[in-house]
Parts: C-alpha cells; structure tokens; sequence
C-alpha cells in the first residue's frame, strides 16, 4: 500500500500552521509548507511566517530556502518536495503538507498537466506589469528566461508573450519544453483536509492579522528589504501586503489606505484560494474548531 501524505489546505488566515503544530503534538511528524512565499528569507512579517518557537518545535521544510530575488517555481517545488517527502518517510515520521499554494501542491501531487497550467492571479498580475511598464519591458524579460520562444514572436504579440511569461513563472520551464510536459503523479496517497469557516468571520480574521502585521512593523520590514536591494519588482514583492507597502514608502498611498487595500486584497485572496481548491473533490472539508487536530489524526488510520 502507498504511504499517506496528509495536505492540509485552505485560504490564508484560516489557521493551518495552528492546526498543523496541534496535530504534531501527537503525531511524530515533519511539516513540509507549501506556501510559496515562505519560502523567501527576511519576508517574515507580511507572509505570517511561523515563529522561531514554532519552527524549533516541529522540523519544517521550504521555510527560508531562498533570497526574495532569487527564481523559484511550482514545478522545482514538486519535485524538492517529493524527494523531501521521501526522506520524512526514511526518518520513520509522518509528513505534513502544510499551505494555500494550490498550485504547489497540484505540482506535488499531481504533477503537471501541460495544457490546463493557469493561474488567475499571475496573468492579471502581468497584465498590471503590461498597463505600468510597457509590453516592451515584459518582451525583454521573455527574452531573458526563454529566448527561444521570444525569437519566435513578434514584440508586439501580448497575448503569447505574457502566456509564455506565465508558463515560466508557475513551472520553472520554457514554454516549448512546457508543451512536452506529462504529468508524473506522487508515489503516495494524498490525504486531503480543507479548513473552512464562515466568510463573515474569516474576514474578520484576516483584517485582526493585517493590523497584526502593521503594529508588528511590515513597513519597516519592507524598508528593510529595500535597502538590502530588493526592489518592488521582484516577482517575490508581487505579494499582497510587500506591494502596498512599497506604494506607501514611495508616498503613493497613506497608511490607511494602505491598511484598507491590503485588507481587501487578502480578502480576495482567501475567496480565489476557496474557488481553487473547492473545485478538488479529494479534499475532505472540516470546519475550524476545537477538535480538528484529532478528526485530522482519524483520517490518517
């Protein structure tokens, strides 16, 4: 029988890294995270990034493995982690799939569908880059990461250029080799949970953690990042509160209305992070209470 990897999945906020270390407390286990942006060192605050108490408490993975400008994809995600997977295994623990990423974890179990790769999130983000800094920047980019493909369009073809762009981002591949793709699911049965609760008090959750962040100094964290050179066009600032809170230092917003606009767009997020994984009928959904940790442990016996 195939080992069971337990993905606890859900939007931002909801509280899977809790969730996650109170099942830990019973189950001998290693948490492998799957958020895409926790991944990156010093963004700490804005990606609500567990704790050094908490990282010390239970080994995490793809916690802090790489500089915010420095390139990393769903595809070199699903690969690291199935072999990451394996050595929890060899260590004779339980792993734990831990993050709102939904297309990391598609890579992670799934593998990669060649044709149905798509991410809304990404092209209206590139589609923003094209209204700010001009196809043509978008154009040398392509250049840079697939020169292959940009030699086989015209600069002014937005609609395959800013395609070929997105390929790249969510698979670390070129678009021509992207099209050669099979998907390879995992060696292990995933075992799904979804963390839900009621909208109303989810968004109410997400707007305490956002002012959380700001008293706790997420402007000074983003300054920070600057001044160590990491400016707000790197694709690791496209996170929601990072790119606020540049708008901010650069006195294109205030700090309420910086406030107010990273509260909406997490809000957003969390309702197209619900839309993407509701569509997964293997995710067994439970709501967000006192005995989740063990009607989790249940479904791993």
């Amino acid at each position: 029988m195939k080992r069971k990897v337990l993905l606890i999945v859900g939007p931002t906020g909801i509280g899977k890294t809790g969730a996650s270390l109170k099942l830990a407390e019973t189950v001998v286990s290693e948490i492998v995270s799957a958020d895409s942006r926790q991944l990156y060192k010093h963004m700490n605050i804005g990606t609500a990034k567990p704790t050094s108490r908490e990282l010390a408490a239970v080994p995490h993975h793809f916690i802090d493995i790489k500089r915010p400008d420095e390139y990393y994809s769903a595809g070199q995600f699903g690969e690291e982690a199935r072999a990451c997977i394996a050595g929890v295994f060899d260590r004779r623990k339980q792993p734990l799939v831990v993050g709102g990423s939904g297309l990391y974890v598609k890579a992670l179990v799934d593998g990669f569908f060649g044709p149905k790769i798509a991410d809304a999130a990404t092209k209206t983000r590139l589609k923003q880059d094209v209204q700010e800094m001009g196809l043509g920047r978008l154009y040398e980019r392509l250049k840079q990461v697939d020169p292959e493909t940009a030699a086989r369009l015209h600069p002014t073809d937005s609609q395959r250029i800013l395609r070929a762009l997105e390929v790249h981002e969510l698979t670390g591949q070129r678009f021509s080799e992207f099209q050669a793709m099979e998907s390879r699911p995992a060696g292990f049965e995933p075992v799904f949970v979804g963390l839900t609760m009621d909208r109303g008090a989810l968004y109410e959750r997400i707007e305490r953690r956002v002012d959380e962040m700001l008293s706790e100094g997420l402007v000074a964290e983003v300054e920070s990042l600057h001044l160590m050179g990491f400016g707000p066009d790197l694709n690791a600032m496209q996170t929601v509160g990072y790119r606020e809170a540049f708008a901010h230092l650069n006195g294109e917003l205030s700090l309420s209305e910086m406030a107010a606009l990273i509260k909406q767009k997490t809000r957003n997020y969390a309702k197209r992070q619900f839309t993407w994984f509701r569509k997964d009928k293997r995710i067994t959904w439970m709501q967000v209470g006192s005995e989740l940790p063990t009607r989790i442990e249940n479904l791993l016996n």
